[in-house]
């Protein structure tokens, strides 16, 4: 048994495997006294005017409680976290780390900036930690990157992976979790997804540009004769 851990352990790709560990680590340090939740937690004022800068990083790696909340948690992470790096960012382990680093700061800047609207400041100010929005983030994009995988929400129902972020939002409602989390990784995904696909339109016209002007740089001197 502890061999088939290692060796699944060891057969994550980077990215996957130092942020699962990561996480693992830093729970299980608040869990047994040695790290304090309280100096981990996202807050702005200590992070601007203390520049406690590592909040900004540390509150993506704790995920609360040792229980079965965190095993779920720790699931989707390593479940989606590995789909996305070995299959839609095969071989762009640099990309893949820099999603993760934009999606982080999306979330970082709506807790900021959510923090400072009438209204909506009170439900933002309750967000320390934004590990869990991150892993949701990831669930979200695997999702829109593999939109036809078809999929079984306990054995009750079916439907596609493009329905994935729906169907857990809907759960977390149902079981009483703050919907908020899985909303705030939504809006990072689909912030994430529109960039990613805006960079690959503007690659593409790019490089027609470029096939464009070499055409015509070749052709020109050649109609120039003939004229």
């Amino acid at each position: 048994m502890a061999q088939a851990v290692e060796q699944w352990y060891k057969q994550m790709p980077l990215i996957t495997r130092s942020y699962l560990t990561a996480a693992v680590a830093t729970t299980l340090g608040c869990s047994i006294d040695i790290l304090s939740p309280y100096s981990l937690y996202l807050n702005p004022k200590l992070v601007l005017q203390q520049y406690e800068i590592w909040r900004l990083v540390t509150n993506f790696l704790y995920f609360g409680k040792m229980d079965f909340d965190f095993l779920f948690h720790m699931f989707f992470l390593a479940r989606y976290c590995k789909l996305l790096e070995e299959n839609s960012f095969r071989d762009r382990t640099a990309d893949f780390f820099f999603m993760l680093l934009f999606g982080a700061t999306v979330l970082t800047g709506i807790v900021l900036i959510g923090g400072m609207i009438p209204y909506v400041s009170e439900t933002v100010a309750k967000f320390f930690f934004l590990s869990n929005s991150l892993t949701f983030m990831m669930v979200y994009v695997w999702s829109k990157h593999n939109p036809f995988i078809p999929m079984s929400f306990l054995g009750l129902f079916t439907f596609t992976a493009a329905y994935l972020p729906w169907v857990l939002l809907g759960f977390s409602v149902l079981v009483g979790s703050n919907a908020w989390v899985d909303l705030l990784g939504m809006i990072a995904g689909h912030t994430c997804q529109i960039c990613s696909t805006s960079t690959e339109s503007s690659s593409r016209l790019m490089m027609m540009s470029v096939r464009v002007t070499s055409e015509v740089l070749y052709w020109t001197p050649l109609i120039g004769r003939l004229i």
